[in-house]
């Protein structure tokens, strides 16, 4: 038993050996503390800190002793999309509307995340499609309301897309097990606002990326949406200082360890930004906007602090 998928002490992290009652296939794993879930390749790639989907092929092979991988046909015949892959995201994205106006606008709202900015990958979708784990009551909502954020790779393709799923009753998150999940390929990807640079801020849940945007918006962000990615973003090839907005906790230190470690290999600078409430959407409704910045300012470089607050 372990408590995720770092190998951190504890009882959280679990894999599923056979079908049950959700009709979740064998060999995948979830953890019910953090609601990170995937197959044995994403913790592969986790552990291993990949930052491409071939690497973690590779290892997988070589772990279990596998030859490499013969080329595939050059015109394969099309097949359907598998559920969570990144043909679902991107037909998921297609099917959705601007936030604004929206109960997903009237959830950030409550959490005092209200300027957003042309371009801006978040979206909503009046009637998202929720499917029950094990943990979820039975005959619970197929579908509920959902804020929903695009995952990009490097070249701005869509790979995914992240889910918040909310209750149109109390303007918060839906009554479910899992009210945030992501879909398709996330390893070395994120939720990206502006367009990369030489600084960029980096964080693990997209709340917190659109916390910081309310006092830093001409700053290029990332949300990596879990620690175990924050970890293996893929780094632009301008980028030279990376902030790491850190939520103040285990995985935070983990997720800011191993990135740095990645980083410094790269030659890029990595400058931890630290929350005085937990995480920084936690500074911005504690503090508000004036202190919130105040605080960041001590932790920038001088240049950054010209720039961008």
């Amino acid at each position: 038993m372990v408590g995720d998928v770092r190998n951190t002490p504890g009882r959280s992290l679990y894999v599923r050996l056979a079908v049950n009652g959700d009709g979740g296939a064998p060999g995948k794993w979830t953890d019910a503390a953090s609601g990170d879930h995937g197959d044995l390749l994403d913790i592969i790639a986790a552990s291993c800190g990949h930052t491409g989907f071939r690497e973690t092929l590779d290892e997988a092979r070589r772990f279990l002793s596998l030859p490499p991988s013969l080329e595939g046909p050059r015109n394969p015949a099309p097949t359907k999309a598998r559920r969570g892959s990144r043909e679902s995201a991107r037909r998921l994205l297609a099917a959705t509307k601007p936030l604004r106006g929206s109960l997903g606008e009237a959830y950030l709202a409550g959490r005092l995340i209200t300027d957003f900015h042309a371009g801006d990958p978040v979206r909503f979708h009046p009637h998202c499609f929720y499917r029950p784990s094990s943990d979820d009551a039975p005959q619970g909502r197929p579908a509920w309301p959902a804020i929903i954020a695009a995952v990009t790779d490097l070249a701005g393709i869509v790979t995914g897309v992240h889910r918040t799923w909310l209750d149109p009753d109390t303007k918060d998150k839906a009554p479910v097990a899992y009210p945030r999940r992501a879909m398709g390929h996330l390893l070395g990807n994120g939720v990206r606002f502006g367009a990369s640079g030489a600084v960029m801020a980096a964080g693990e849940g997209l709340e917190t990326i659109l916390s910081l945007r309310q006092v830093m918006p001409t700053l290029p962000m990332i949300a990596g949406l879990s620690g175990a990615h924050l970890a293996a973003i893929a780094f632009p090839e301008r980028l030279k200082r990376l902030y790491v907005a850190r939520d103040d906790d285990p995985a935070g230190d983990t997720a800011l360890a191993k990135l740095g470690e990645r980083a410094s290999e790269c030659g890029i600078e990595v400058c931890p930004l630290e929350p005085q409430h937990g995480d920084f959407n936690g500074d911005l409704r504690a503090l508000g906007r004036s202190a919130m910045a105040a605080s960041l300012r001590g932790q920038l470089m001088s240049a950054d602090r010209t720039e961008y607050l």
